[in-house]
């Protein structure tokens, strides 16, 4: 009896740890394309292979300087595949109205800079609430859900709810990025104790920047995570053993129970 009990405590928490949704950034496809100017990588040939592989969404970040993804790359990735596409965006005018016209299922707004390498920092609702406002505003109109991607500080999650998100995406660079066991245990308490107040909150809660195949291993642990959004580890790997086995290797690795 005591092993049967046991078995079904274990299913339960493997159950709960397979909920996490994997959504797959394919940026990086793009950025091969663009160094040599080419049409391939295709990042829609790889969006349909990761929805094949059973990624749950595929994430796109259409930059104001378009260094990879390019509007006909969203264009093609919301017509081709049957999962949700998240477009990654800033507050640009121009890009809202893109956004508009392609009616992604999620937007999330991220902070943007013309000579950043990749994202820096989650985007600071406190300073640029007025302008988040507005753009959020717009985009629910259009009937698309908003995700904002902040730091997981309580003040920035206070004022994504006051912004109407329905979603938020904790930044988890500092984690990621830490020097030593001592501070990058500290920075998952931080975002582990964002994850709890959001949910309290009512957000679906997601996380990304900097995951990979050996620290996603602590951050699924956070019992309110319900997706990680993913892309250079994933497409790095993919160099190695291919598209389609470094999203199963991801996957799986969400889908085990240590």
């Amino acid at each position: 009896m005591s092993r049967v009990l046991d078995q079904a405590e274990t299913s339960c928490r493997t159950e709960k740890i397979k909920k996490i949704k994997l959504g797959l950034n394919v940026d990086h496809v793009a950025t091969l394309r663009q160094a040599r100017g080419t049409s391939y990588p295709d990042p829609v040939v790889a969006a349909l292979l990761a929805e094949s592989t059973g990624c749950d969404s595929i994430v796109v970040h259409l930059r104001e300087d378009r260094r990879h993804i390019r509007e006909r790359d969203v264009f093609l990735i919301k017509k081709a595949i049957k999962i949700p596409l998240n477009l990654e965006m800033s507050t640009n005018k121009q890009i809202v109205d893109i956004a508009q016209m392609i009616k992604p299922d999620q937007a999330t707004l991220v902070p943007e800079k013309r000579k950043e390498l990749t994202t820096e920092g989650g985007l600071d609702l406190i300073k640029n609430y007025a302008k988040v406002e507005r753009v959020v505003k717009k985009l629910k109109n259009s009937s698309i859900k908003v995700s904002l991607f902040i730091d997981p500080f309580k003040q920035q999650i206070k004022a994504a709810k006051d912004l109407g998100a329905e979603i938020v995406e904790f930044n988890t660079a500092a984690f990621v990025e830490a020097k030593g066991k001592a501070r990058a245990e500290k920075e998952f308490q931080k975002v582990k104790n964002a994850c709890s107040i959001a949910e309290k909150e009512g957000f679906f809660i997601a996380a990304g920047h900097g995951i990979d195949y050996l620290n996603v291993k602590k951050i699924k642990q956070i019992k309110e995570l319900q997706e990680l959004n993913i892309g250079h580890s994933i497409i790095s790997r993919s160099v190695y053993i291919g598209l389609i086995a470094a999203v199963e290797e991801m996957i799986d690795l969400l889908k085990a129970s240590n």
